[in-house]
């Protein structure tokens, strides 16, 4: 089994070009880094809807100017067939982010979630089968698991989708499927699991739990726990994130391709624990939070009330081993989180 350090080896001795869409979002731009430190080529595409040019500019700090040079973004959206042509040219993997994410705002505005993340990434299937692409690696979701109550969840048994977001992100892996199925493409799914890290939108109603907690922390706010605190979640560090997509788009073992991955650590952590990690972590800084707690109100529609990842399956076939647990990813993160969330 190959290991992530040959792939960074090989990668570096062997440049290749990589398309990332949503590249200027939270975790397209940590691809996008990623990738240029490894003096890959990268044309990249976003339209802005979540995605934010801060944070392509602090990419371009991040590396060399040598490396950055070796980066062509195009603004543009998904939905366009021909701008999926576009970006699709002379390039030899997709990694796919672009999407609509946050339950909520699906089934707040159903109809812009399907536009985006079903159109649009039928668009994306079509461009790259067209462009003969070497693999297509996207962003899946562990919403796909629904109402199924099993723990640790496994690849092969899901439930029903308890919001269009869920669903969105189903027909992802069903239309991969079938083009692996009649076109011969070569497609790896990831369904992610609460990833979070540097450039993470800690703004608006639909941001992640914990730029989110951080910044109201950081700010003296009130810190809303929906539910109990009992919900519980396998929160990735976006450095493992990295390695499944790098791995997944380059693995040489033939079964490990045209497969559906969790991508996570194999763990639970409650909202109440991680509201104490997130205190104790920054009560040294803040004097303000010595006294502070969370209020608890009702528990969200559409959401699960806990997930955790089996990832035997991305450890066996693509030689998986996750760098970062959520106490380590939130310690690698926490210089970030009080510099930019202050």
């Amino acid at each position: 089994m190959i290991t992530y350090d040959t792939v960074r080896k090989q990668l570096r001795e062997q440049p290749r070009t990589w398309l990332v869409t949503g590249v200027a979002g939270f975790i397209g731009s940590n691809l996008l880094e990623h990738l240029l430190r490894l003096d890959q080529k990268v044309v990249g595409l976003d339209n802005f809807a979540t995605g934010k040019q801060s944070n392509l500019d602090e990419v371009g700090q991040l590396v060399t100017q040598d490396q950055w040079r070796r980066f062509s973004f195009v603004e543009g959206d998904i939905r366009s067939l021909a701008t999926c042509h576009e970006v699709c040219r002379d390039v030899d993997y997709i990694l796919h982010e672009a999407a609509l994410g946050s339950v909520p705002r699906s089934i707040e505005d159903p109809i812009t979630s399907n536009e985006s993340n079903v159109s649009g990434f039928l668009n994306m299937l079509v461009a790259a089968r067209d462009a003969r692409i070497k693999r297509f690696v996207y962003a899946a979701s562990s919403s796909t698991y629904g109402d199924h109550p099993g723990l640790p969840k496994v690849e092969d048994r899901i439930g029903r989708p308890l919001s269009p977001y869920a669903v969105t992100k189903y027909v992802n892996e069903l239309y991969a499927e079938v083009f692996a199925n009649i076109y011969g493409m070569e497609t790896v799914g990831l369904r992610y699991f609460n990833v979070f890290g540097p450039r993470q939108d800690p703004q608006g109603a639909y941001a992640a739990v914990i730029p989110r907690w951080i910044k109201a922390l950081i700010k003296g706010e009130t810190v809303f726990i929906n539910g109990t605190g009992e919900t519980s979640r396998d929160f990735c560090y976006v450095e493992n994130v990295i390695q499944m997509n790098l791995l997944a788009a380059t693995s040489c073992v033939p079964e490990s391709i045209n497969q559906v991955y969790n991508t996570a650590v194999n763990a639970r952590t409650s909202l109440n624990e991680l509201f104490s990690m997130l205190h104790s972590r920054l009560l040294p800084h803040f004097a303000h939070l010595k006294e502070c707690s969370p209020i608890y109100q009702d528990f969200r529609k559409g959401d699960v009330l806990h997930s955790q990842a089996d990832i035997g399956k991305a450890a066996r076939l693509l030689g998986y081993a996750p760098t970062h647990k959520i106490d380590e990813g939130l310690d690698a993160a926490l210089s970030w989180y009080m510099e930019n969330l202050a």
